[in-house]
């Protein structure tokens, strides 16, 4: 018994030595890493490093080519990891359980990347995400349809700036109930309807919508920031189209104070008051007079240009049937000509009794 002892007390240390390897799980490759923190930064990385440090609090892999994140990126489970940066990765899919083995992540941040794909999933369902930063890395609006069915009751702040947006999804703030911040500065957006949808973004007090492509806001929009007394606007940069329709407009910003940046919005047409500061545009100056009348003026010349088309097809259409009109007139000639032939016989017959008795005898 007594020489099978130390073998028993090797195989224990190794096992020992082997869990606490596995607890500790050192530095990855090509990464640094301080007591709470892992840096792996343009390293050419084509996947997330395995065997993160279990401590580790704050995890940058950034400038790499991670073209998606799954549900193996992350294998086990961090519980201390509430920062992520994620940035520059040229990623393309944020798949279905993504994060589901980083249940209290705060911070995220995906910016400049190519998302093509992002799962409703991705986040587990008890998520304590605050801040996601998403900004350059949209092509289009659809891509934020993983909004509309994603619940994540504590996010707070949410980029979405300088992406190719032009629209936002409907529904898509439902389940961002605890959203107080929300850039969408130069995402291309050609309009931006009442964000007080289903009582959506109660809690929303900072509403970036510089440097886009709004000509004018609806009137519902602007009763619906009217309604939210603590909310602070900005809407500089961009093209604002100082005609008639944009007189709700002009009488919100000169009666409140919730626009923060209105003394830099300008007039981008028509002509006469390009780049003149919209709150020294005065309601007399906000025509639309002329506007009718430009379109009155298209109408027209459109509708003489149908009326020349038509005459041009009917001209062509006699031309072509210039035989048969020709034929056709000389039978209503000859008709006419039959017709007032009889018509003068029978009045020399009744002008002449003589005729008109013989008339009577050949009848009988």
């Amino acid at each position: 018994m007594r020489p099978g002892r130390p073998h028993k007390s090797g195989m224990t240390r190794l096992l020992l030595l082997l869990a606490l390897a596995l607890s500790c799980r050192c530095c990855p490759d090509k990464c640094l890493c301080t007591s709470e923190t892992v840096k792996c930064q343009n390293q050419g990385l084509v996947k997330i490093p395995p065997s993160l440090p279990a401590k580790t609090k704050s995890l940058f892999v950034t400038g790499n080519r991670i073209a998606e994140i799954n549900d193996s990126s992350f294998p086990t489970r961090l519980e201390n990891l509430a920062e992520m940066y994620l940035s520059g990765n040229e990623m393309e899919d944020v798949l279905a359980g993504a994060f589901k083995n980083l249940p209290n992540l705060v911070q995220l941040d995906l910016s400049n990347n190519i998302i093509q794909n992002f799962s409703e999933s991705a986040f587990p369902d008890d998520s304590k995400l605050q801040f996601l930063n998403l900004s350059r890395s949209l092509n289009n609006y659809t891509t934020l349809d993983f909004f509309v069915h994603a619940n994540l009751p504590n996010l707070t702040s949410l980029d979405l700036s300088n992406n190719d947006l032009l629209f936002l999804p409907d529904g898509m703030f439902k389940g961002l109930p605890s959203l107080t911040t929300l850039n969408l500065r130069n995402s291309s957006l050609i309009m931006f309807q009442s964000v007080d949808e289903n009582e959506a973004l109660l809690a929303l007090r900072h509403l970036d919508l510089r440097d886009n492509h709004l000509k004018n806001l609806p009137a519902a929009t602007m009763v619906d920031f009217g309604l939210r007394l603590d909310l602070r606007v900005q809407l500089a940069g961009n093209p604002w189209r100082c005609n008639c329709f944009i007189s709700d407009l002009l009488a919100w910003l000169k009666n409140s104070t919730q626009v923060v940046d209105a003394r830099e919005l300008t007039c981008a047409d028509p002509e006469a008051v390009r780049d003149r500061p919209l709150l020294q545009v005065q309601q007399s100056q906000l025509k639309c007079s002329s506007d009718m009348e430009g379109v009155l003026e298209t109408s027209y010349v459109f509708l003489g240009l149908v009326l020349a088309l038509i005459g041009v097809i009917f001209l062509l259409v006699l031309y072509l049937n210039r035989k048969g009109i020709k034929r056709w007139m000389y039978n209503i000639r000859d008709a006419c000509r039959d017709h007032m032939e009889g018509y003068h016989y029978r009045y020399e017959i009744n002008s002449d009794p003589r005729l008109a008795n013989l008339s009577i005898n050949s009848d009988v």
